[in-house]
């Protein structure tokens, strides 16, 4: 698991002043980056390297407790399956400690003409088992 912190900006919300339930998403997205960055790997450089994406094939939350402007979010990220060519991450988002929110996204591997292919086994074995310890810090 790598946790990243983010702060809700005043963009994020609606007229009401909830975060809008679309920018979890990009708080996922977020984590999973970090996530893959904290075990060596930047999605950039997987994209360069191995001339492969990893769209979001499937994506799910469920809401818990409203986020508003200014919160501070802890965004857990996990990856909890790993198959031939698609990984799943699943997202906890936490205020103080509180859960608000719960997240699953799985992702395809295709190559750049949107075609499936295999993960890479670097990617794979990064995946499960990281180059960082759990929780630490991006770099």
């Amino acid at each position: 698991m790598v946790t990243t912190r983010l702060r809700v900006i005043y963009g994020d919300t609606d007229q009401m002043g909830v975060v809008y339930y679309a920018n979890y998403l990009r708080y996922f997205e977020a984590s999973r980056n970090e996530y893959l960055r904290a075990r060596g790997l930047r999605y950039r450089d997987f994209e360069e390297r191995f001339g492969l994406a990893l769209p979001v094939a499937e994506a799910g939350v469920s809401y818990k407790q409203p986020a508003r402007y200014d919160d501070l979010l802890d965004v857990e990220a996990s990856v909890v399956d790993v198959r031939r060519a698609s990984a799943t991450f699943e997202y906890r988002v936490l205020r103080g400690g509180e859960l608000i929110a719960t997240g699953r996204t799985v992702h395809a591997c295709v190559d750049l003409d949107g075609r499936l292919r295999r993960l890479p086994p670097e990617l794979v074995e990064k995946l499960t088992r990281g180059a960082a310890a759990p929780d630490s810090p991006a770099p």
